[in-house]
């Protein structure tokens, strides 16, 4: 049975993805302001919802310059920040690491089978944008240096307000600014990995990152739920068990400019995990209607 990367590359899904046809300027030219009033949708799923976008000459968001924690989501990024010092001679994706039990915390679907074992430095970052595993995730940030590095990448990209503090799963927990990220800051950082002229990341590596957020198969009740058929989601899920309830990344219409965007959703005790998910879908078409794709 072909697997689901096969799948995706032969139904031509990836091409929408490439890097080329979907860059945009380093300085992005005047650009229209769409503002999200996403005040009944927070009261209709009992929680708090930061949410920012962009596409071409278009930006708005609601709650964007507000903190959230980001829980998983940062996965995405600290691929980009491992592509990168690949790039720059400082790591090696064909690169062995032994993985041992003592690395074991929960969610662990790549690490766990490869106990006593190795798994290359790829095969490490697919493992945590792919299947989220948080194991390969501290296991990436402890090979690159620490903390420090990682926070290093984020100031390295223009970021100076996304909070660096803790591994997993310390990191998912909410305690003040720690470990927090502004929506609209998401949205940048994206935009300046993924789509713009001066990112930091080469084009085959850009595709890389793509593909491996295209195949993921979390969060189908997220981004995914909201945007119509037949468009490609490339997207990365983070999720706290207590209310925090996240995806990030880029749609890709059938024509026209890509769309990046980053939703962090804090849901009440009272809500339920399905209302959580279906606050984060519900903005995404919302925003597309204000984009006129509704």
């Amino acid at each position: 049975m072909m697997d689901r990367r096969a799948l995706l590359v032969g139904a031509g899904a990836l091409s929408l993805a490439a890097c080329k046809p979907t860059t945009v300027p380093a300085e992005p030219t005047k650009e229209r302001r769409v503002d999200l009033d996403l005040t009944a949708l927070e009261e209709r799923f009992k929680g708090r919802m930061g949410f920012a976008f962009a596409s071409e000459g278009v930006r708005g968001g609601w709650r964007e310059d507000e903190r959230f924690v980001y829980c998983s989501t940062f996965k995405m990024y600290l691929a980009a920040a491992t592509l990168i010092r690949a790039q720059n001679g400082l790591e090696q994706l064909d690169r062995a690491v032994p993985v041992t039990q003592a690395d074991m915390i929960p969610h662990a679907p790549i690490t766990q089978k490869a106990v006593g074992g190795t798994l290359t430095i790829k095969e490490l970052m697919r493992g945590t944008v792919e299947e989220s595993d948080n194991p390969a995730a501290n296991i990436l940030i402890r090979e690159m240096g620490g903390l420090d590095v990682l926070r290093q990448f984020y100031r390295d990209l223009g970021d100076q307000t996304t909070r660096v503090d803790r591994l997993e799963p310390e990191m998912n927990r909410l305690d003040g600014d720690r470990d927090t990220i502004l929506p609209a800051q998401s949205v940048r950082n994206i935009e300046r990995l993924l789509l713009a002229e001066n990112s930091p990341l080469v084009s085959e590596n850009k595709r890389l990152l793509l593909e491996w957020m295209v195949a993921t198969p979390t969060g189908a009740d997220r981004i995914r739920a909201g945007t119509p058929s037949g468009w490609t989601v490339a997207h990365k899920t983070g999720t706290g068990g207590y209310g925090p309830v996240n995806d990030i990344g880029i749609l890709y219409p059938v024509s026209g400019p890509p769309i990046v965007m980053a939703a962090y959703f804090h849901g009440s005790p009272q809500s339920t995990p399905q209302q959580r998910e279906d606050a984060i879908a519900e903005a995404t078409r919302r925003m597309l209607v204000a984009l006129g794709h509704g």
